[in-house]
């Protein structure tokens, strides 16, 4: 018994492409900034006295990884959510 496998509709090839690199870098910076600013608020009573280096480390020790594998993700998703529906 053969059982064909459901026929699915292939995506176009705008549907495939990424996002420019400039809609990918305001995307990042969306996603950079709050993070940024809510991590130097968190730190602040702690981190008084820190070097700025040492300040700035720490907070991209935290910040890039939320950034990358939480926030950029879920606005790239919405991004082209929002693509899509635009081109309805």
């Amino acid at each position: 018994m053969s059982q064909s496998a459901p026929t699915e509709i292939a995506p176009s090839p705008e549907a495939l492409r990424p996002p420019s690199v400039h809609v990918r870098a305001i995307i990042t910076w969306l996603a950079i900034f709050p993070l940024v600013t809510l991590g130097f608020f968190a730190i602040a009573p702690f981190a008084e006295g820190w070097h700025p280096v040492l300040r700035a480390f720490a907070l991209t020790i935290v910040v890039v990884p939320v950034a990358v594998y939480l926030v950029v993700p879920q606005l790239l998703r919405a991004y082209s959510a929002l693509v899509r529906r635009a081109r309805r």
